[in-house]
């Protein structure tokens, strides 16, 4: 199985990429900044040069060749202005989601986050951030080419990940360490029958493994 991680530096997407290639998958990440390809390499990804910001549908497609899984876990970073949540957070994701659909790559994981909402309120750069995350995941859920499944965790810790969460459609308040949200990640790529289904992510009780069994089960 061919993955092919946008934002592919990222703090979540580091950790995704090492369970991934961990359990013998092919991994790709796309990146801007050379730079970071030792980072990709040592975490067993390869690297992918590509500004998603200025990139066509069509290259970001043939980038997406062959591939069984695109995962889009980009984003522009808590010190971003307004300007940039809109072109990496909504802009991006549009953008990985049609090429995505173009190269036919049928299973797409969108990573979001709780209280996004194209109509949420407010002038603060976290509500703009919050109305580009929800029209990009509006966006994603009307492409009908795509398996599509939607993760919104909590807030994001880097306390070392238990593996127990709570994995709902509403699951309320909450922070969710990064660790535990790469293995959750791991467990939606391999259990497609999560597609259609926009998933909220927190700390709790239940195993990773379990928790993705009991939502692809309802």
């Amino acid at each position: 199985m061919r993955i092919v991680i946008a934002g592919g530096h990222g703090q979540i997407a580091l950790r995704l990429e090492r369970l991934l290639s961990a359990r013998g998958y092919e991994v790709a990440g796309i990146i801007r900044d050379p730079a970071q390809g030792d980072d990709l390499r040592e975490a067993g990804a390869e690297p992918v040069l590509c500004d998603l910001e200025s990139a066509s549908v069509e290259h970001v497609a043939g980038i997406l060749q062959g591939a069984d899984v695109a995962v889009f876990a980009a984003g522009a970073g808590p010190g971003s202005g307004v300007e940039r949540k809109d072109t990496v957070d909504r802009g991006a994701a549009v953008l990985f989601s049609d090429a995505a659909e173009r190269a036919r790559v049928r299973r797409f994981l969108m990573v979001s986050s709780m209280g996004a909402d194209a109509w949420h309120g407010g002038d603060d750069v976290f509500d703009f951030y919050l109305r580009a995350k929800g029209e990009a995941d509006d966006h994603v859920r009307t492409r009908l080419g795509l398996e599509w499944t939607v993760l919104r965790p909590g807030a994001l810790v880097d306390d070392a990940g238990r593996g127990l969460v709570r994995l709902e459609a509403r699951t309320g308040r909450g922070s969710v360490p990064r660790d535990d949200v790469a293995a959750v990640l791991a467990e939606l790529i391999e259990t497609p029958a999560t597609a259609g289904l926009t998933l909220e992510l927190v700390s709790g009780s239940t195993p990773v493994e379990v928790a993705v069994k009991d939502v692809a089960g309802n």
